[in-house]
């Protein structure tokens, strides 16, 4: 089977199919179904616990639907296929994940490790990590926090480093969990302009937010997600 699936222009990149998941006896999504083209923005609404996060480390293949499935570039996602190395890496260099609290994303020692991190794993050369680096931490404007230890930083620069991570890899595919968390006035204004940058970059965008203005913004397309019934 080819580790490297091509999409079309006219088949969905993410399909959804009936997709059902619980944390134990808990249900969180049922019977999700939804497709989504190469390019397009969604937005992921509804209350507390209807399982926006939990829909996100789906597409992300860290969880994996109970019931139903899902498909990326028509590859199913199962835990069996994500247990393939080559399938894996290729996977989540196209599929990326920011976290809504940036600590549970930032590992290194050093705001320029954690940019390095992802090419180094994707096999680049030495020269082409540096280049990606420098770039991301030029476009993302942190680029006097290079030296600077990720702990250390205020939770805007930590969300700005998060994705700045993403950026070195060039993903197809951006998941967000609640991006405008961590940001004042001045960087929710800049997530706008990153996310409106993303979209000209011809990028799928996949948020899930409560906020007005960026579901103003980007919200045209919308997966309300309700909170599943649950024996009292």
């Amino acid at each position: 089977m080819n580790n490297q699936p091509t999409s079309t222009t006219t088949a969905p990149q993410i399909v959804l199919d009936d997709v059902c998941y619980a944390y134990g006896s808990v249900p969180v999504l049922a019977h999700v179904s939804a497709s989504i083209q190469q390019g397009e923005t969604v937005c992921l609404t509804g209350p507390n616990g209807a399982g926006k996060s939990t829909l996100l480390k789906l597409l992300n293949g860290l969880l994996f639907p109970e019931l139903g499935q899902y498909r990326f570039e028509g590859e199913p996602i199962t835990a069996a296929r994500m247990r393939e190395h080559r399938y894996s890496k290729y996977f989540h260099q196209r599929v990326s994940f920011l976290w809504q609290n940036p600590d549970v994303q930032l590992f290194c020692s050093t705001v320029a490790e954690e940019l390095a991190f992802g090419p180094i794993q994707m096999g680049l050369t030495a020269n082409e990590v540096r280049q990606r680096t420098e770039d991301a931490l030029q476009a993302l404007s942190i680029a006097h926090l290079r030296d600077r230890a990720p702990y250390s930083l205020s939770g805007g620069e930590k969300k700005r480093v998060a994705l700045a991570s993403l950026l070195t890899m060039n993903p197809a595919v951006w998941t967000m969990d609640e991006p405008e968390s961590f940001l004042d006035a001045a960087g929710r204004a800049w997530l706008l302009e990153f996310l409106t940058s993303l979209q000209q970059a011809g990028k799928t965008l996949i948020l899930a937010t409560h906020d007005q203005e960026l579901l103003q913004r980007f919200g045209r397309r919308q997966l309300a997600l309700l909170a599943p019934a649950r024996n009292a």
